[in-house]
């Protein structure tokens, strides 16, 4: 590949962590929670609410945002007869709306005013399969886009690709994933460079998938013995060596990027692996908060089995989190406990800097996000708690957003925050 080309491929990329407007992606433009730029810290239903518009169906999944465009995928029940309740049992809440007809949307949103200005059905199904009753959805895949293009993943339901202008340009279908005690599914989609990266972590058969962005072919199927896990794929350079690691229950595995050949691997997190993986100077620090949880910092570079070895920089089995990813701030990472008690450690040595519980009876499930040296934390009782990025915990403030219920990550750009609710989408600051 010439330099011209390489310079063409990158560029979108390039512009995307560039623009403090563009959030074209779950974690955002730099994949680690950050926004570039200021943001509201204070707000309430009513209060700093640009805008707000009724979602159709059930969705976990976050906004992304390019240009003047947002965009979110949602599931929309296709009669109104109440979807089945869970069986409850072993499975926990897990199975419900198994064997409801659902269309399958991508919606856009003029950014400055909320209006649609286009809405995509890509499909009519009765999924195989249903989602824990209180966490999941059929839409809990987050898209993404490059700008040109926006990909609305569905799991078992496919991908599609589409133009800005709503027009399908590919898809594809997959197989019949098969989850723990029927959870759900809702691993993001991963875009880098040309390529998009679909993980299937399920109770048999899981594989990784990298597709090309432009057709929709295949470049590499990897297969895993793994089973069900919702934690996305990070790409990352080390030496000079691209490769892709996930995280994931039986083991940590970094492949090839080119090839798909693993290059290492690590056991020792627990089950139902959901957070992303954290790139921290020469070390990816991965977590899990279920069944015999743990966190390790794993030193990149080396090849094989590095279970048990000096690889293993750090590692601590108490106050993990189980379903929010973390955010790493100026050597700092910060990661919260499903139950409401915010971490932060020192990201290097793993040592503690505080561990405060949060100001009120709180469960979490959607990811931090951060900007401008603040934290931002949505929780099911419907506060958004801002915190100070510091070494000592400070609340900033307390919106209290009524009775809402916020699983989806906020997206922020641009100063503005974009918070998916129950059934709202809900756009906090000054948009013009």
């Amino acid at each position: 590949m010439n330099m011209r080309s390489l310079f063409l491929l990158l560029t979108p990329v390039l512009m995307a962590a560039a623009d403090p407007a563009a959030w074209p992606k779950w974690r955002g433009p730099g994949e680690n929670g950050l926004a570039k730029g200021p943001a509201p810290t204070e707000w309430s239903d009513t209060k700093n609410v640009a805008w707000k518009v009724p979602i159709a169906g059930r969705g976990h999944s976050s906004p992304v945002l390019w240009g003047d465009l947002l965009f979110l995928t949602t599931a929309v029940p296709t009669t109104e007869t109440a979807a089945p309740a869970p069986t409850g049992g072993r499975g926990g809440g897990g199975g419900a709306a198994s064997g409801v007809e659902h269309k399958f949307l991508v919606m856009a949103f003029d950014r400055k005013t909320g209006k649609t200005v286009w809405e995509k059905t890509l499909l009519t199904a009765t999924p195989h399969e249903g989602y824990h009753f209180r966490y999941g959805s059929f839409a809990s895949n987050s898209p993404v886009t490059d700008g040109k293009m926006v990909y609305a993943f569905f799991g078992s339901r496919g991908i599609y690709a589409l133009d800005m202008k709503g027009n399908l340009k590919w898809s594809r279908t997959f197989g019949k994933m098969r989850m723990r005690l029927g959870f759900g599914e809702g691993v993001p989609t991963v875009l880098d460079g040309d390529r998009l990266l679909l993980n299937f972590d399920q109770e048999e058969g899981s594989y990784l998938l990298v597709l090309d962005k432009t057709t929709g072919k295949d470049i590499l199927k990897i297969e895993r013995d793994e089973v069900s896990s919702w934690s996305p794929p990070t790409v990352t350079t080390v030496g000079g060596r691209k490769q892709i690691i996930i995280a994931a229950s039986a083991k940590v595995r970094a492949y090839d990027y080119e090839t798909g050949k693993q290059i290492w691997q690590c056991a020792g997190l627990g089950t139902n692996v959901i957070p992303a993986p954290v790139i921290h100077n020469n070390t990816v620090i991965v977590m899990s908060g279920h069944r015999d949880p743990n966190r390790m910092a794993i030193k990149l570079g080396r090849d094989g089995d590095l279970t048990g070895t000096d690889a293993i920089v750090w590692q601590n089995t108490k106050g993990n989190s189980y379903t929010p990813s973390p955010v790493l701030f100026e050597g700092r990472l910060y990661f919260a406990t499903d139950n409401g008690i915010l971490n932060c450690i020192n990201a290097t040595t793993g040592e503690l800097i505080y561990q405060e519980r949060l100001p009120g009876t709180y469960a979490l499930k959607a990811s931090l996000v951060g900007a401008n040296g603040n934290l931002y934390i949505s929780t099911e009782q419907g506060d958004i708690l801002v915190v100070k990025m510091s070494d000592k915990f400070e609340l900033v403030a307390n919106n209290k957003m009524g009775d809402e219920f916020f699983i989806a990550t906020p997206a922020i750009a641009d100063g503005v925050i974009y918070i998916r609710g129950r059934n709202t989408l809900y756009c906090v600051g000054r948009t013009s």
